[in-house]
Parts: structure tokens; C-alpha cells; sequence
């Protein structure tokens, strides 16, 4: 009879586990897409969102084909109610952290900078203005 009180508390642990991070991750997927322009969003390509543990931190996956990242972007919630955001590439295991004091209204501006428009607001525009160009030559043609 223990043994099997210790395995029902064991299941309703993970089971809570798993419900807590599927709330953590569609959260932070709801906050941002509702603080982030959805141009801006379109703009990273994303293609897949995935309810995840990262280093024992609930989150939110996302794959990104962004002009400067290519591959996933996970956004953690730490302990002190922030989020943490990284970058990691498809074959690698390893990640490198963007900013680990993120607020949920600056999501979108961190995750834009670090895989799509970058630090240089000038050169981004300039991008941006030639593949209009592009593609509107392209249409006329």
C-alpha cells in the first residue's frame, strides 16, 4: 500500500509538473504575440512553438529563421519572475543567453534584436529597403 501511495504521488507530481509548464509556455506565447507588432513577428519566421524544460526553468520554444538566427529561441521563466531568452541552432546543443531580466513586455524587442533587425537601427532600414526594392522589381518584371 505504500509503494503504491508513493507512485500516485509521484504521477500527480509530474502531471502538475507538465500542466505548469504547458501554463508558463502558452503565457508566454500569449505575451508575445500581444506585445509584439506582427510584422515584426512575421519577420522571424517562426515555424513551430514547443511547451519545454530548460535548465529546470519552464518555457517556450520557438524555431526561427530570422535574418541573423537560424534555429530555435527559448524563453525561460526564472525565479525572480523574469524571463530569460537564447539562442541555440538546430545542431547544437549549446545556447547562448541573449538577456536573463527580461520583462514580458520586452520580449519582442529582445528576440527582434537578436535574431532579425540587430543593434543597428540604420543598417536594418537599409536591409529592409532593398528587399522592398527587390521585391517590387520582381513584380513589375
Amino acid at each position: 500500500m505504500v509503494q503504491l501511495t508513493q507512485v500516485n504521488n509521484y504521477l500527480k507530481f509530474n502531471i502538475m509538473d507538465k500542466e505548469y509548464v504547458m501554463h508558463i509556455a502558452q503565457t508566454i506565447k500569449e505575451q508575445l504575440l500581444s506585445f509584439t507588432p506582427m510584422p515584426v513577428f512575421m519577420s522571424w519566421g517562426v515555424s513551430e512553438f514547443v511547451a519545454t524544460v530548460f535548465r529546470e526553468l519552464p518555457a517556450l520554444r520557438l524555431k526561427v529563421n530570422g535574418r541573423l538566427h537560424a534555429g530555435y529561441v527559448v524563453i525561460a521563466l526564472n525565479g525572480s519572475d523574469y524571463y530569460e531568452v537564447y539562442l541555440q541552432k538546430e545542431d547544437d546543443d549549446n545556447a547562448k543567453c541573449v538577456n536573463e531580466e527580461v520583462c514580458f513586455d520586452e520580449l519582442g524587442d529582445v528576440i527582434d534584436r537578436a535574431i532579425e533587425s540587430g543593434a543597428d537601427k540604420e543598417e536594418y532600414d537599409n536591409f529592409c529597403d532593398q528587399q522592398l526594392a527587390m521585391l517590387l522589381s520582381a513584380a513589375r518584371a
